[in-house]
């Protein structure tokens, strides 16, 4: 069984012959195959051929061409440093003054610099990988892409202060992120991740407000273009857990904070598949090889039959190889489910 047919049976809730790992990786692989961040944040070839190197060496079902927040909201005029090795840095926002957005253009995903090199990192793999192993392309929820355009303290206030200049924005957002999903899928990618990371800090009514809708909107487009869709929102979204149910996404990803059993209960057999949960820090990078033999145990059995195996977010830079492969030996081990 294939990596993609291991996709395909696990998230119908057929039998596959072991659990698909589903690990997000960024800076562990780039530095793998010696390679700067910097020229994977720019360089499609240097995204690619991490990728591939990293499902060949550790196991991993999924190639991915998420790489940072910042592709959408750079070809929408965001100034960003890029250090020669160290993750990107946001010079000033770009909505300094809520009278900004009307000088605001669209960005147009094929012509943007950042999100068409995106496209290119989703062909190149399609290429290499189509059929065998599903290539993901990745969006910014709405919040989370006006989070980047506004800031985090500006764009709590205008919650509360300015509510329809918000809804304004991220109606915005969302038409860019719908038309980034499209122009991945149209150049090959199998499933559409979304992130939207900022939402865990908010109220269970303002992310029903605010986040929900567009969400729904951007995966109601992803599944109409014949990709799955992945919601991803970083840390202790437990309080959010039936909202994130309604979202439309197929796959959920979900933290190290919540509770596998609590999450498998609330979203039922015909919900979406949970993917995780392991704590990336403590078990995958400080932890040893029986330690992530473990937590892989324990994810598989309380996710259900349906769910994915992954860190909780990002597998850090700087993780022993030893566990990687313990992982991937502890899915192996488990076998037919």
């Amino acid at each position: 069984m294939n990596s993609f047919e291991r996709f395909r049976n696990r998230l119908h809730g057929d039998a596959v012959d072991r659990p698909p790992n589903f690990n997000i990786v960024m800076a562990f692989a780039v530095h793998y195959i010696g390679q700067p961040l910097s020229r994977y944040y720019r360089d499609y070839r240097v995204l690619a051929e991490a990728n591939l190197a990293v499902v060949e060496a550790f196991g991993l079902d999924i190639a991915q061409a998420i790489s940072d927040p910042y592709r959408e909201a750079a070809d929408w005029g965001l100034e960003i440093e890029y250090p020669d090795d160290g993750l990107l840095l946001r010079k000033r926002t770009l909505i300094l003054d809520p009278s900004d957005l009307a000088r605001l253009k669209p960005p147009d995903p094929r012509s943007g610099r950042r999100m068409s090199d995106r496209l290119e990192g989703i062909r190149c793999l399609r290429e290499k990988l189509g059929g065998e192993v599903p290539v993901m392309g990745w969006v910014e929820g709405a919040l989370a892409e006006a989070n980047v355009l506004r800031g985090d303290t500006a764009l709590m206030t205008d919650l509360y202060d300015r509510p329809e200049w918000v809804a304004e924005l991220l109606g915005l957002c969302a038409g860019v992120e719908i038309e980034f999903a499209r122009a991945q899928i149209e150049a090959g990618a199998d499933i559409i991740g979304l992130g939207d990371a900022i939402a865990s800090q908010v109220s269970p009514r303002m992310y029903e407000d605010f986040a929900l809708p567009h969400e729904k909107k951007i995966f109601e487009a992803v599944r109409e273009m014949g990709a799955v869709p992945r919601l991803h929102i970083c840390g202790d979204t437990t309080r959010l857990l039936p909202l994130m149910a309604q979202s439309g996404a197929e796959i959920v990803d979900l933290d190290w904070m919540v509770d596998l059993n609590a999450a498998t209960a609330c979203f039922g057999d015909g919900g979406p598949a949970i993917c995780g949960n392991f704590d990336p820090v403590a078990i995958m990078l400080r932890g040893n090889p029986a330690l992530v033999r473990e937590a892989v145990v324990r994810c598989v059995r309380d996710g259900g039959r349906r769910s994915f195996n992954a860190a909780g977010c990002e597998i850090p830079d700087g993780t022993p190889q030893e566990n990687l492969l313990a992982q991937v030996d502890a899915l192996v081990s488990l076998g037919v489910s």
